[in-house]
């Protein structure tokens, strides 16, 4: 664990020298963040925003959202797709968010431990680890990494996490190798190394600032070498 802990810091080293400070958009308050992650699902981010913008539109406050006819709620966010699981799943949370706290507002997480925050979210239908996190991360500022498609498949060929661990267990395992302090920089900088270099059918390694230390890239080599 302690050499995956320095190949990790490596590894925020190197994307920050390739890409900066990484600056996200204005952080959303977290039922905003909550919602816009639920729209997010198996889109991209431009239908997720204008699902979400489509949403607001018609239906200016969460409580008008939560009141609303599913219907109408399918009809606001179908351009982010899965129209008819993702309505219902907002409206169920929140719904349950309402009951248990009368309002509709999720800032007292911050006053929990991580992990018991991590676990009143994850209860909601639709809400899994990476939903969880990135409200927890980008909304209340809490020590949380997101683990998503680009994450997962850059760690893994990199060499910073076990080959076979799961999406979700993979959460818990690259917060302990990455220090608190790198866990927004890193995930953003490793999502848009994914984006730009690392992506998934055709990686163009020669152009990638982890190519020296990256697990994938030293055994495409090693199967170029002459037998000896």
């Amino acid at each position: 664990m302690i050499e995956m802990k320095k190949k990790a810091l490596n590894v925020h080293g190197l994307l920050m020298e390739k890409f900066g400070e990484p600056i996200w958009r204005n952080p959303l308050p977290a039922i905003d963040e909550l919602v816009s992650t639920f729209l997010s699902q198996n889109t991209n981010d431009v239908n997720r925003d204008r699902a979400f913008d489509s949403l607001r539109a018609k239906l200016p406050t969460w409580e008008e959202v939560r009141d609303a006819p599913e219907a109408e709620v399918i009809e606001a966010v179908r351009i982010a797709g899965l129209a008819n699981q993702k309505g219902p799943n907002i409206q169920r949370a929140l719904n349950q968010i309402s009951e248990e706290r009368g309002e509709l507002a999720l800032e007292f997480l911050k006053e929990m431990p991580v992990e018991e925050a991590r676990a009143w979210l994850i209860k909601f239908k639709g809400v899994g680890p990476k939903t969880a996190a990135i409200v927890l991360l980008f909304s209340l500022g809490m020590p949380a990494f997101p683990v998503d498609t680009h994450v997962y498949r850059i760690t893994g060929r990199v060499g910073l996490r076990p080959e076979k661990i799961s999406v979700e267990k993979a959460h818990p395992y690259l917060e302990s190798v990455f220090p608190a302090e790198a866990y927004y920089a890193a995930h953003l900088n490793i999502i848009r190394l994914g984006r730009e270099i690392c992506k998934a059918r055709k990686p163009a390694c020669a152009e990638c600032p982890l190519s020296k230390i990256c697990d994938y890239v030293i055994a495409q080599k090693q199967k170029t070498l002459p037998a000896t």
